[in-house]
């Protein structure tokens, strides 16, 4: 389907946005799920981080958003406080002048506060399992006339501690007339078990690998050094021209020692790992945003579902531990067509196991070097 037959089936806000954010097309799970859910299907729907999976369900989501009803009517559930103040940043932005109204509700907010949210009657809800349960038993959050349920990250919504609430959270709605839609980075077979039990006959959608990203304009480099060499790498990428620069770390007390040595050299960097709290975890995710700074240290875990846009430099501080971890790291950067560069600053060992990994993955690998603060080729 062209670009324009998608969009020329939707609301003209989302058209209009769509030029706004000057896309070019539509990624191959947007292609595929967009007309599975605005002709009302069930999905469950699995494509690698990096590929638009929150425009594949917001864009239809939005466009079926009656406006000038007072009604909620579509709830998005994710697993983190991160991940839903993410979606509704990007509520907010596709959702430009439509008049849609939308909100978060999230565990350990101020529940006084979120009341008051609901007395504006959003359309649109994007919470955490657990509060939004809550307010449902309340009777503040009212599902009668909500239609559609988003699952997003559902294999992180389908573990043990939450699958009750999200089952009594489906259950709210009528069941003739809701739509529930699933989707994941990656799909476990319990997940999509899991899934077609709580779904009614669902399309399932499998996309393993994006081809009109695979064809952006990604290079894989690597430096090679000893690991307490490092450090010094990563000062020089810092002081590259106009980056911003996403570097996985492997765990928090080696992300935090990190941290602290580019702050000596006068580097200031975020950093996103789970022992932080909220607000330093909005404080640091906001500064990296704004460019106040250029490089956001994260651990696997605490990017999950992290969604920064123009991300030029992808960083593995510390070597993938397998071929998906790579792929799912290095999909950070070279986003819609753009230009982006993924970096491995790996020992002598590490080279070794690299160069047979991406010898796996059929992509090109290119040792380098800097040369006056740029990066090189080796003479």
């Amino acid at each position: 389907m062209s670009n324009q037959d998608l969009l020329n089936k939707m609301k003209p806000f989302v058209a209009e946005n769509w030029a706004k954010a000057s896309f070019q097309k539509p990624t191959n799970i947007q292609e595929q799920a967009i007309p599975e859910i605005l002709a009302g299907k069930d999905i469950i729907a699995e494509s690698p981080t990096g590929t638009g999976k929150t425009l594949a369900y917001l864009l239809p989501v939005l466009n079926k958003i009656d406006a000038e009803s007072r009604a909620m009517q579509a709830i998005i559930l994710a697993s983190s406080q991160e991940l839903v103040m993410q979606i509704l940043g990007e509520v907010q932005k596709w959702g430009e002048n439509s008049g849609i109204r939308s909100a978060s509700f999230i565990g350990g907010a101020n529940v006084k506060r979120q009341l008051e949210k609901l007395k504006k009657s959003p359309h649109l809800a994007i919470c955490t399992p657990g509060r939004a349960l809550e307010l449902i038993k309340q009777k503040k959050l009212k599902m009668h006339e909500v239609r559609t349920i988003v699952l997003d990250e559902a294999d992180q919504l389908l573990v043990p501690e939450h699958i009750d609430y999200v089952r009594q959270i489906i259950k709210a709605t009528q069941k003739e007339e809701r739509q529930v839609v699933m989707f994941s980075a990656t799909l476990t077979e319990r997940t999509a078990s899991l899934g077609k039990e709580l779904l009614q006959e669902p399309a399932v959608i499998t996309v393993k690998k994006d081809t009109s990203i695979e064809a952006a304009d990604v290079n894989h480099i690597y430096f090679q050094a000893e690991h307490r060499d490092k450090i010094k790498l990563m000062e020089k990428i810092s002081r590259l021209e106009n980056a911003k620069v996403l570097v996985f770390v492997k765990d928090i007390g080696t992300l935090d020692v990190l941290h602290e040595k580019l702050g000596f050299k006068e580097i200031q960097t975020s950093r996103l790992h789970s022992d932080l709290n909220k607000m330093d975890r909005q404080k640091y995710t906001r500064l990296f945003r704004s460019g106040k700074t250029s490089m956001l240290l994260a651990t696997d875990v605490a990017a999950r579902g992290l969604d920064i846009q123009n991300i030029t430099h992808v960083v593995h501080y510390d070597f993938a531990k397998d071929k998906t971890q790579y792929i799912h790291r290095s999909g950070r950067t070279g986003r819609f067509g753009k230009e982006g560069t993924v970096i491995s600053l790996v020992t002598d060992r590490e080279e070794r196991e690299l160069k047979q990994m991406l010898k796996e993955l059929k992509i090109p690998l290119e040792r380098k070097v800097f040369f006056k603060g740029e990066i090189s080729e080796v003479k």
